[in-house]
């Protein structure tokens, strides 16, 4: 199984927002972070933000956040968000056209393994990547000379949402 650079970025975007919990990460932050395009980021951004795992939050200081805490967002929840509409064999998908559809009997163990691999994945919480991972912190950790600042514009942004 191979996923898609989309679910990589968007499982890399959720972990600098772990590690920068105390602030609003910007998406030019983050591209720098974790070496990706911001283009292509900004539609996982958008699409983090349609499946309810970041608040977004518009203007000269805006950004996202984690909408929930690292320890309620499962990696499996994550990797179903990105990657349920492809299709992992022509089998699954609504426009097959293999010969041997109806006949087959792959499809069903494929669907099992698909399954397989995202119940493992469920247990696994955004949390349990980044506590007590100071490497990854290091490479991740956002510029902390305007945390301060940042800290204080997240509480004001965050309780006009609220």
């Amino acid at each position: 199984m191979r996923l898609t650079t989309r679910t990589n970025l968007a499982l890399r975007t959720l972990m600098v927002c772990a590690v920068n919990v105390d602030r609003i990460v910007r998406k030019s932050d983050v591209a720098l972070a974790i070496n990706a395009s911001e283009n292509h980021l900004a539609q996982v951004i958008n699409q983090l933000g349609q499946a309810g795992f970041i608040t977004t939050l518009r203007g000269r200081h805006g950004g996202f956040t984690l909408s929930r805490p690292a320890s309620k967002i499962s990696v499996g929840e994550v990797f179903r968000s990105f990657e349920a509409d492809l299709p992992f064999i022509e089998c699954f998908s609504e426009n097959n056209t293999c010969p041997l559809k109806g006949v087959c009997r792959m499809g069903e163990h494929l669907a099992a393994a698909v399954e397989a691999f995202y119940a493992t994945l469920d247990p696994v919480l955004l949390s349990d990547l980044v506590e007590c991972n100071s490497g990854l912190e290091a490479v991740i950790r956002l510029d902390a000379q305007s945390r301060l600042g940042d800290t204080i514009r997240c509480e004001r942004a965050l309780a006009q949402v609220g």
